[in-house]
């Protein structure tokens, strides 16, 4: 499993011309699957999350929890995040599960945002979507080795 995860201060997903989920302040996330990966990883990545610490206390530190802020969450499928560019110019997605297991993971992990967050925004499995994000920070953290 691996995520992209930007802090953010609005972030939104459009399908064919039309915003299908948005957010104020809170975590663009990007989340792509291998093969390999289980239900039990997308719990455990979902858990994660609500943790994190990276948005700025009174201090300026990086001590406050999305639920510290009141934050919102979005969650947006993203195979490219395996893609391969070690050989040739054109990438390789073979390291990606196959849609049917990725859409499986990626609705377990949907289902335990929702349960551990509450309303999440997410965007549509294997659709072609135009994300538009405001990075705050910019702050970007990959997480992918749970």
């Amino acid at each position: 499993m691996k995520i992209v995860l930007q802090r953010v201060l609005n972030a939104s997903v459009e399908i064919e011309g039309r915003v299908v989920s948005s957010i104020g302040k809170g975590y663009l996330v990007l989340f792509g699957v291998s093969a390999e990966d289980t239900e039990e990883d997308a719990k455990k990545y979902a858990a994660k999350i609500k943790k994190l610490r990276i948005f700025d206390d009174s201090d300026g530190k990086t001590n406050l929890s999305i639920d510290d802020v009141g934050g919102e969450l979005l969650v947006v499928s993203q195979f490219t995040l395996y893609a391969d560019c070690k050989k040739g110019n054109r990438p390789s997605f073979t390291m990606a599960a196959p849609p049917a297991h990725a859409k499986h993971i990626y609705e377990v992990f949907l289902a335990e945002c929702e349960a551990l967050f509450g309303k999440v925004g997410h965007g549509e499995f294997g659709a072609d979507m135009k994300v538009s994000l405001v990075n705050d920070g910019p702050f970007t953290v990959i997480i992918d080795n749970l």
